[in-house]
Formats: structure tokens, C-alpha cells, sequence
């Protein structure tokens, strides 16, 4: 009996032994394909039953959660969705996340270990951690201002402050409220819908995501390049570029909307943008020169993030000498997000010392604790000190005597670059407009801000487009916001 009773209890520990091995199996090897199974609706539970963290701009948030009552718990609120669409990007349940919401995803679900003293015991115990908050560097009024100015036609802002890098302002129109998207309902399906085959193209991030020839805005590049390669070193000497220009190895003449170009000194030149001087220089400087201080800018750097990725801006270096005259005046080839023509004009401001752009100055856990930081961000020398203080000069000409006017700011010097880009088969299309600039009140050491406008539906009219009458009061009134903040903000 004895025997029996033995052979029983081998038995029964043997099937103790499998199920133990085979729980262990399930549950540690073949969990992760468990959840990443699309039929295993678990995680995707877990991941919306508490309220995600939140994105603040100026102390405040601008998203928020809501209590759905179904199964997929929280729902995104955005009280402000289009102003700060391009900044949050949307939470939606059905298709994802997109620009802060991505980047910072983990830290908004709680999911990421570095919110939990305890990780080890918080898996064991299956207790999810708060969602942790991102705090931005953005400034509500320079925000406002961008959006107002824009007032819903195709266009982009992008602002920053030259000395840390810190993204003031990030504005794209016309805009969209993520909050449509933020459920699983047919409502969301049909606003994706709508949204995705909108000809205006809403949904859109005009700053980072959409290149642009950067017309006359690009002449700064252009200068700076003359300038450090010793091609020009007296503003007011002749420059023994005639008018028209034949372009190099080519029968077309590149001629000029404005007056009294030929043989221009450089300092007229700029202030009234004539295109066969600074087409002259691109050939002048060489493709090497040109190619190697546009990367200085950040052109062709596909790899800059905010944390969310920017598309790269680009200058040709392969094309021939007529190709690079024209791409010297930010044409052919050449295109720039606006957040990088705010680079350039930052670093022009901050003496030739380039950061690099950042949206977030820190994560924090519910409760406020710091989880991480930007902290002081790389610098890099674009040109020399001397050609920053020279460009410097020649855009606050461009406010006080020449295009640019506009964007005068009482109290404060202010300096900038008009533009007008060309686009469309034959260049047929409405030019974009454009302007770069930069602000320094007059009791403040360093620059405040660098701010790139360009507007895509513009007033046809060259008075209204390259003398700044489009897109510099918008960038007034960024700089303006900067300079002297309203008490409420």
C-alpha cells in the first residue's frame, strides 16, 4: 500500500513540476509575443485606465484626460487643440500618437521605469505608476501672437531664444484640434477621414515637417559665407557684379525686382535683396565654402530632433556653377523648414554660436519631482565672431533703412531678412513670403529671440511680399511678446 501511496506522490509532484514549468513557460518565454499578439487587448486596457500626464506651456497644461466610462478608460482633451496642435501632436486610441505625445509616451502613460522608485515591486504587483508631465519651453504669448498673426492662412512660425536654444514659439496653420481624434468611435474614423484628405492639409506640421525654398532669407547664409571666406571685407565696396548677371555657363541673365544693383556694395545689396550680387558671391565663394557653412547652419543634418523629428533642410552641392548661383539666393535646390531659418537667424544673433533647438526643459513624475532635464545643450561655431557682429549690422539695416521696416520694435534693436520664394511649375505659383529676424531690447545683454515666418497664401503684390508687408508683422509681434510679456503671462 505504501508503494502505492509513494508512486502517487511522485506522480502528483510531477504534475506540480510540469505546471510550474509550463506556467513559467507561458508567462516568462512566450510572454512578450502574448503581448504583442493584436487579439490580446490587455495592454491596451492597462494603457487607458488611468489619466495620462500632461504637456504644460507657461505653468499650465494644455492637455487634459476624460473619464469615458468605456472599457478604453481616459480619453486626450486638448482645450486649446489647434494653438498647440504642432507642439502635442495628438493621443488618439485608434491611430496612435504623434510629436510631443510620441516622443514623451512614455513618460505621459507611466510607463517609463524611471518614474517608479519601485519598478520590480510595481510589476509584481501590477499597480501602474502615475503618468509623469512634460514641461515645454515654450512661451504662451510668443505662441498666441504666432497664431493670431498667421490668422488661419497657410503658413508657419517657428521662434527661439539664440543663447540656450529653448523653442519659444512652434506654429503651423491652418491647424486641426487633436481632440477629435482622441477616442475609437466612428466620430474619430470620420474626422481622420476628413482631416487626412483636407486639400489644406491641416494636420500638417508647416515648422518642422514641410520644406520650403527659402528665397532672399538665404542670403544671410550666402553673406556669412562671402564674409568668412574673405571674398568680401569692406560692406560698402563695390562688388563688380553686373545687372543682369549671366549666370555661368548658361544664356539666362538673372536680373533683380530691385533698383541699382549693379556693382552693389554688399551692405545695399542686402538691405535690398538684389539677386545678382549674392548670386555672384555663391560663385564666387565656391560650392566647398557654400555647402560647408549651410551645414553649419544645420542644413542637411538629418538627424536633428526636438525630440520629435524635423525634416532636413537641404543645399544641393552637386549641381553646376549656374546651379549654385541660383541656389546662393535660395532658389533651385535649397529648402528650409522654418524652425531652421530661425537657426540661422539665431545664430547670427548669438555671434555666430549655434544651439541646438529644444521643445522640452523637463519630465517630471505626478507628484512635480524631476525626472530628467535638458540641462546646457551643444554649441558650435557657424562662422566667425566678426562676421556675426557685420551680419548683425546689415540685418537691423534691413529694419531701419531698407525691406524690413515693419519690424521695427520701439526700444529694441531689431534686426532681419525679407524674402520671396519662387515655386510652382515656371514659378507660376503665389510666392511664399518670408522673414527672418532677431530682437535685443535695448537694456538686455543678449538677443531674446530669433523668429522665422513664411506665409504661403501671400498678396501676390512685390511691395506687399519682399518689403515685409506679410510676414514681418507677424514676427513683430512674436518679438514683441518676447520682449515685454504681459503680466498674466
Amino acid at each position: 500500500m505504501t508503494r502505492y501511496i509513494r508512486h502517487a506522490a511522485a506522480f502528483c509532484i510531477l504534475l506540480l513540476v510540469a505546471l510550474v514549468v509550463n506556467t513559467a513557460w507561458l508567462q516568462v518565454l512566450q510572454a512578450p509575443s502574448y503581448d504583442g499578439n493584436p487579439a490580446n487587448r490587455r495592454p491596451t486596457i492597462a494603457r487607458y485606465k488611468q489619466p495620462r500626464g500632461d504637456i504644460q506651456v507657461g505653468g499650465r497644461p494644455v492637455t487634459g484626460s476624460r473619464d469615458s466610462g468605456e472599457q478604453l478608460r481616459y480619453e486626450r482633451t486638448y482645450p486649446e487643440g489647434p494653438l498647440y496642435a504642432p507642439v502635442t501632436g495628438f493621443a488618439s486610441q485608434r491611430y496612435g500618437t504623434t510629436f510631443l505625445e510620441h516622443a514623451e509616451d512614455e513618460v505621459l502613460s507611466g510607463t517609463d521605469p524611471m518614474l517608479s522608485g519601485f519598478p520590480l515591486w510595481q510589476n509584481l504587483t501590477r499597480v501602474g505608476t502615475p503618468g509623469g508631465n512634460v514641461i515645454t519651453t515654450i512661451d504662451p504669448a510668443a505662441q498666441r501672437a504666432a497664431f493670431d498673426g498667421l490668422a488661419g492662412r497657410k503658413g508657419a512660425v517657428a521662434a527661439i531664444e539664440p543663447t540656450t536654444g529653448r523653442i519659444l514659439a512652434l506654429v503651423s496653420t491652418p491647424s486641426y484640434n487633436p481632440a477629435e481624434l482622441s477616442g475609437n468611435g466612428p466620430a474619430v474614423i470620420a474626422a481622420w477621414e476628413r482631416l487626412n484628405h483636407d486639400p489644406e492639409q491641416p494636420m500638417l506640421n508647416r515648422a518642422v515637417r514641410q520644406t520650403y525654398p527659402p528665397g532672399s532669407t538665404f542670403k544671410v547664409v550666402t553673406a556669412a559665407a562671402a564674409l568668412d571666406a574673405g571674398v568680401v571685407t569692406d560692406l560698402d565696396a563695390p562688388t563688380d557684379s553686373p545687372d543682369p548677371y549671366p549666370l555661368p555657363g548658361s544664356t539666362t541673365r538673372l536680373a533683380n525686382e530691385a533698383e541699382r544693383c549693379r556693382n552693389a556694395p554688399l551692405r545695399y545689396a542686402f538691405e535690398w535683396s538684389c539677386n545678382t550680387v549674392f548670386a555672384k558671391l555663391g560663385v564666387d565663394v565656391g560650392v566647398d565654402a557654400m555647402t560647408s557653412t549651410a551645414r553649419g547652419f544645420g542644413f542637411n543634418d538629418p538627424d536633428l530632433r526636438i525630440p520629435f523629428s524635423v525634416s532636413p533642410s537641404t543645399f544641393d552641392s552637386r549641381g553646376d556653377r549656374a546651379q549654385l548661383a541660383l541656389s546662393s539666393i535660395g532658389q533651385y535646390n535649397t529648402r528650409a523648414t522654418p524652425l531652421q531659418m530661425a537657426m540661422v537667424a539665431a545664430a547670427v544673433a548669438n555671434g555666430g554660436e549655434a544651439r541646438s533647438p529644444y521643445l522640452v526643459e523637463r519630465t517630471t513624475r505626478r507628484s512635480g519631482g524631476t525626472v530628467s532635464a535638458a540641462g546646457s545643450r551643444p554649441v558650435h561655431q557657424v562662422m566667425r565672431p566678426s562676421t556675426a557682429a557685420r551680419l548683425r549690422e546689415l540685418m537691423a539695416d534691413v529694419v531701419t533703412e531698407g525691406t524690413g521696416r515693419n519690424a521695427a520694435i520701439a526700444g529694441a534693436t531689431v534686426g532681419g531678412k525679407t524674402g520671396t520664394a519662387q515655386h510652382g511649375v515656371g514659378n507660376t505659383g503665389t510666392p511664399y513670403a518670408w522673414f527672418v529676424s532677431w530682437a535685443q531690447g535695448d537694456h538686455d545683454m543678449d538677443a531674446k529671440v530669433a523668429v522665422a515666418v513664411v506665409v504661403e497664401d501671400a498678396s501676390a503684390r512685390r511691395g506687399d511680399i519682399s518689403g515685409g508687408g506679410t510676414a514681418a508683422p507677424i514676427a513683430k509681434a512674436v518679438m514683441e511678446a518676447v520682449l515685454h510679456p504681459s503680466p498674466t503671462t
